[in-house]
């Protein structure tokens, strides 16, 4: 817990809105794997942070950050073979269609980047999301965030949305998914319809390939091919946010590969650097060279020798630890030992890899979303040196996304420590 004098501290020079988790923040001074230490001395098993993916603290990353900022680190104006390396190597994981890669340093810019692109190659303004997203704070990127699916009085005449596609709380009861398929993809056809009868030219779709702000929804079988799709029959281009999907997070390398699609463009954030801020946005070479023909992007930071050392150390670290399959290993162990649990208000467990969603509820026949149950299981939680998030549509689901380290004895850990608190939760929070 951090002193009172320090939060004070925080306040006046931060801002007093600026937010802080948990009813007692938390002053942290180091972190080692997937371990977090407190100025207190306590230790926290981190189960929310996903930036440093390849652990707290690792020192092949340090080390060639370290090595590289002392021999050179300029802009991206000068040629730098470590910089060609590090797009050779990150394209090679992709589908063949991505070609070139366009740097950036947050995730909320790669977003940016991504829908000028997508913008500048059908000469559209008009952008479709679900009515559940988020995918970064500039200007632009934020009229993205929530947006109502009642688009008929949305403020941002050049965005819409469609209902976040479901098993779990479905668009209509009693469907199949075939039957949810067709019926959340005439959604989507509605509004590029509707761009149409406004005189919006339609440039594209945009969602996170698992779908992570909107709670790791189970999606329709086939819905995320048909969007694609219809996307591309109306002139359209179908942009991935892999800024919390990718780089091995779902138990494959990227999330559109665990939802099975192909998208035309994918925005790249969070774990690239592993903290040091890298983002970047792959596409054709044809759709990036001509966003860098008409754009001229330039990104002091972006490209640098510094992002490349700190990015090829990340790879190196996934590939040597052969992460890609511990995760989607220990992802199943851990999704197994929540599917043994029963709670009243535990209504759902879903997701791929190490990022889960809990869905924790009301009662278990109306499954009426409980965020402020949820939020007491997090602070239960942290009681027991866990420190967890949680997320979705509602606020109500409960969210684990360690970093990519994260092996069975933690995964361990965490379900004792799980088991115990939501027992400990009041009863108050499972109402009839």
């Amino acid at each position: 817990m951090a002193p009172d004098g320090l939060r004070a501290r925080h306040d006046r020079i931060l801002g007093d809105a600026t937010p802080l988790f948990y009813d007692e923040p938390l002053e942290l001074t180091e972190g080692d794997g997937v371990w977090l230490h407190t100025a207190d001395g306590d230790r926290y098993l981190d189960v929310y942070n996903n930036v440093p993916c390849v652990g707290h603290g690792n020192t092949r990353v340090a080390e060639a950050m370290y090595q590289q900022a002392r021999t050179l680190n300029v802009h991206s104006r000068y040629l730098h073979q470590g910089v060609i390396e590090y797009g050779e190597r990150l394209l090679g994981l992709h589908h063949d269609q991505f070609e070139s890669v366009v740097f950036a340093c947050s995730g909320s810019e790669a977003i940016e980047i991504a829908l000028m692109m997508a913008r500048g190659a059908t000469g559209g303004r008009g952008i479709i999301g679900t009515d559940a997203t988020y995918h970064g704070n500039t200007e632009e990127v934020s009229k993205l965030t929530r947006l109502s699916s009642v688009n008929a009085s949305s403020p941002h005449p050049e965005f819409r949305s469609i209902p976040t596609p479901q098993l779990f709380r479905p668009l209509a009861p009693g469907l199949t998914d075939t039957e949810l398929t067709a019926l959340y993809l005439s959604e989507l056809e509605t509004q590029i319809a509707a761009f149409e009868a406004d005189g919006v030219g339609f440039a594209g779709m945009i969602a996170c390939s698992i779908m992570a702000n909107e709670g790791l929804p189970r999606i329709p079988a086939g819905f995320m091919e048909g969007a694609v799709e219809l996307v591309h029959e109306a002139g359209g281009l179908f942009i991935a946010d892999e800024v919390q999907a990718g780089f091995a997070r779902s138990g494959r390398w990227w999330g559109y590969q665990t939802s099975g699609f192909e998208p035309d463009i994918v925005a790249m954030g969070k774990p690239m650097g592993n903290g040091l801020p890298v983002s970047g946005v792959t596409a054709s070479h044809e759709l990036v060279s001509g966003f860098r023909r008409t754009r001229r992007y330039f990104n002091t930071y972006a490209g640098s020798p510094l992002q490349a050392a700190a990015g090829n150390a990340v790879l190196e670290e996934i590939e040597s630890g052969d992460l890609v399959s511990q995760v989607s290993r220990v992802g199943a162990h851990l999704r197994a030992g929540l599917d043994a649990l029963e709670h009243p208000a535990l209504a759902d467990v879903r997701g791929h890899g190490l990022f889960i969603g809990v869905e924790w509820v009301t009662d278990p026949d109306s499954n009426t979303p409980d965020p402020d149950g949820a939020a007491r299981v997090v602070e239960a939680m942290r009681q027991r040196g866990i420190l967890m998030g949680q997320a979705g549509q509602h606020r109500n689901v409960l969210k684990v996304r360690p970093p990519l380290v994260f092996n069975d004895e933690h995964a361990d850990l965490f379900l004792d420590a799980f088991s115990d608190a939501i027992d400990a939760v009041p009863a108050t929070s499972v109402r009839a």
